[in-house]
């Protein structure tokens, strides 16, 4: 489970990157209930936050770099930004966003693994992270999608020190890797990554992606917010053995989560 002690290598933030803040708020505000603070006055908002019954639960900003496609990023806690930048370099990976100071609330880079994924880092400051998740309404889990389980395996582990299980996934559909951060029991588990085709990859390119799982009191119910709202389904609902029932969404700009709610 994700809780906000945010130990290193846990999902600590995440924020979405879209070109129309507004639309994006107001689908978001209807599918989880969220509330949304721009960061600022008039209509070229750049973005801002967005919280539920209060506590701050993701960023939302305004996607701006060319030929990027809109999409969740998450960022992990890490103790020194600059020394995780060293360690995705030497690991293979890129880095998009070298590491800068958010004024007194922390410090953040961005990268690439070694097949393109893209995920990100935030060292604390003032602020250690989101207030709310694996509640209703909030970040419960986070998934890698890849083409190459192994390497995935071997590059987070070396940067975020990352312990692994793997499950069958029923009826033979492959592996499912579970995510711990370093040192902590399984019950700390905070995402899964698994192995899939190019042909699944193509939302991103065929480049690896990561997505948010968020928490819904019903999963049929938000699948059909988010269809009303102007998003679409590509995968549910559906029971998952053990997990819950869940759905794969794409929010209006084709921004992938998922929504999961107890059986």
């Amino acid at each position: 489970m994700i809780t906000t002690d945010f130990a290193p290598g846990s999902p600590c933030m995440l924020d979405l990157g879209v070109p129309d803040v507004r639309a994006a708020a107001a689908f978001y505000a209807a599918v989880l209930g969220w509330d949304y603070e721009p960061m600022g006055d008039g209509e070229d908002v750049e973005g801002g936050m967005f919280s539920k019954n209060g506590k701050m639960v993701a960023g939302l900003g305004k996607l701006t770099e060319e030929g990027a496609r809109p999409a969740w990023m998450i960022y992990y806690t890490v103790g020194d930004a600059d020394a995780t930048t060293a360690a995705v370099e030497s690991a293979g990976g890129t880095v998009r966003v070298p590491p800068m100071d958010l004024e007194q609330w922390g410090r953040m880079a961005q990268y690439s693994d070694p097949l393109g994924g893209q995920f990100a880092v935030w060292q604390p400051g003032d602020s250690k992270g989101v207030d709310l998740v694996d509640e209703p309404g909030s970040l419960c889990w986070t998934e890698l999608y890849t083409s190459d389980a192994a390497a995935a395996k071997e590059f987070y582990g070396n940067v975020l020190g990352w312990q692994y299980s793997d499950t069958q996934m029923p009826g033979g559909e492959g592996t499912y890797t579970m995510i711990t951060p370093s040192g902590l029991p399984e019950e700390r588990m905070h995402g899964g990554l698994m192995e899939v085709g190019k042909e699944d990859l193509a939302l991103a390119g065929g480049r690896p992606y990561w997505h948010p799982v968020f928490a819904v009191d019903d999963c049929d119910a938000a699948v059909a917010r988010v269809r009303e709202h102007g998003g679409s389904v590509q995968m549910g609902p559906e029971n998952a053995q053990g997990v819950g029932r869940l759905a794969i969404c794409l929010d209006p700009f084709g921004a992938d989560f998922v929504v999961l709610s107890e059986l």
